[in-house]
């Protein structure tokens, strides 16, 4: 636990050093949200399964996922194949750090990350346009938590798939921006075509998209997407144990 406890702090340290992982945590989606919210203002969702609900209180939830979503596609792949790539992991390795060590302050970090870039986007949206709170914060953060271990699990997924950071970096990009347009961060799902919405639903940031809105604008627990999340938790983490590689 001391270990734990030690690596978690270098690895906080670390990301103060980390640009990308600023930027698409914190400084993108805030931005877009404030361009969102000038466009759309408080208009109310015409349409679908949030119908009559003022599009920003869809909208902050979905941007947490956003900045979950960008921890699992960029930052954690990125700075695992990092570490592979220059030696730090076999040197863990070599010095008797467990991996469960290495791996639990990751997935710390995360939550860390995570949880302040969305306390970030709700202050920003409660200040500029009045945003409410959630309505139920209990279901809301049990999502939330589901949601990080889903996407943690593929970042370590893609950093052992990828073989250098270049590579994880480019990849994770491509992924986050193809899920930002296609999950109902971009823009509202009832203005996508087909296509798109068919795209989005076999991305997982579309199902933790959901899964955030339902307690926060007050329908409720959504099982159903809860459940696809760890499923796409559990099978990305039975994949990652088979493909991370140390050296």
């Amino acid at each position: 636990m001391r270990a734990l406890l030690k690596l978690t702090w270098v690895e906080i340290k670390l990301l103060t050093r980390e640009p990308l992982t600023l930027v698409f945590s914190f400084a993108l989606p805030m931005l877009v949200l404030l361009v969102l919210g000038g466009i759309f203002g408080n208009q109310e969702i015409k349409q679908g399964r949030f119908h009559h609900v003022l599009m920003l209180q869809t909208y902050v939830p979905a941007y947490m996922g956003l900045i979950v979503a960008s921890i699992g596609s960029i930052s954690l792949p990125v700075h695992l194949a990092s570490y592979r790539e220059h030696g730090v992991l076999r040197r863990f390795r070599a010095s008797g750090v467990p991996e469960w060590v290495v791996l639990g302050a990751q997935f710390i970090v995360s939550i860390g990350i995570a949880t302040l870039g969305g306390l970030l986007i709700y202050a920003l949206a409660a200040l500029v346009y009045g945003v409410d709170p959630p309505h139920d914060v209990g279901a809301l953060l049990l999502a939330f938590v589901v949601g990080v271990f889903a996407f943690s699990a593929l970042g370590v997924l893609l950093a052992g798939l990828l073989p250098t950071a270049r590579a994880a970096q480019s990849a994770g990009l491509l992924l986050w921006f193809t899920m930002m347009f296609v999950s109902g961060t971009a823009g509202p799902l009832e203005l996508l075509p087909h296509w798109m919405l068919d795209l989005g639903k076999s991305l997982p940031l579309y199902h933790l998209v959901l899964a955030l809105q339902g307690p926060w604008v007050s329908t409720g627990t959504n099982a159903q997407q809860l459940l696809i999340m760890v499923g796409i938790g559990m099978a990305a983490t039975l994949a990652a144990l088979r493909v991370f590689r140390w050296e």
